[in-house]
């Protein structure tokens, strides 16, 4: 590899917000916030909106949005019973 055109690669935690799970690993995304992990060092802390731990795929749970109401908005629109 050429030295100067490549990101720094390095240890960094990813957190989920939603369900406040985080890991360690490697990845060329910089931050400004560090966390202090479970081994004492302080890392980059990277936060992610999904993750393994909320995402419905990984889970098997899904959540559920206002469908029935929305239903019952078409039908009265539209006149069907």
């Amino acid at each position: 590899m050429k030295k100067g055109i490549h990101p720094e690669y390095r240890q960094v935690v990813f957190q989920d917000i939603s369900s406040d799970f985080a890991f360690l690993t490697r990845s060329t995304m910089d931050s400004r916030e560090t966390i202090s992990w479970e081994d004492g060092n302080e890392y980059p802390l990277v936060k992610v909106e999904i993750s393994s731990k909320s995402h419905p795929f990984y889970t098997g749970k899904q959540k559920i949005m206002d469908t029935a109401g929305r239903v019952d908005r078409f039908r009265r629109k539209y006149g069907l019973s």
